[in-house]
């Protein structure tokens, strides 16, 4: 499986809110951090905040936030909710015009292999990824703490 510009951006915005909790942090910020378009990263970011990973406030002080605390936030559950299903090949998703489909013994095997690139994702949290904090601060150039 591969992740999609949109989820890899996603995880990065969580990364640096978990190494920079509990400060608020303006997506302006993590955009520069990163060399990533603004308005790109504010997609990104509401749809972190739709799904219910990441509080925004606006105006002076504002930014964004982690909902929830990094260890209650797990990784498949996010790249889960932003890929939206997208199938691995096309027959996965509403595409049926393959010709051996009906008989074809790939989809199984294909399907065993998603399912276990998301349990292994699921075995970890936002906080375990972001474990070096001070390395992970120090690239950011984000304050520890």
């Amino acid at each position: 499986m591969q992740l999609d510009k949109f989820t890899d951006y996603a995880l990065r915005v969580l990364m640096t809110l978990a190494v920079g909790a509990p400060a608020r942090i303006p997506a302006s910020d993590i955009a520069a951090r990163f060399g990533i378009s603004e308005n790109h990263l504010a997609k990104v970011a509401t749809e972190l905040v739709r799904q219910g990973f990441v509080t925004s406030e606006r105006g002076r002080g504002g930014g964004l936030t982690l909902a929830r605390p990094a260890a209650d936030i797990r990784i498949g559950q996010v790249v889960r909710a932003l890929r939206r299903d997208d199938p691995v090949v096309e027959c996965f998703g509403s595409d049926r015009s393959c010709r051996i489909l009906p008989a074809c013994g790939l989809r199984g095997p294909l399907a065993d292999a998603r399912e276990a690139f998301f349990a292994t994702l699921d075995a970890y949290t936002l906080a375990d990824v972001t474990r070096p904090r001070r390395a992970l601060a120090a690239l950011l150039d984000l304050p520890p703490r």
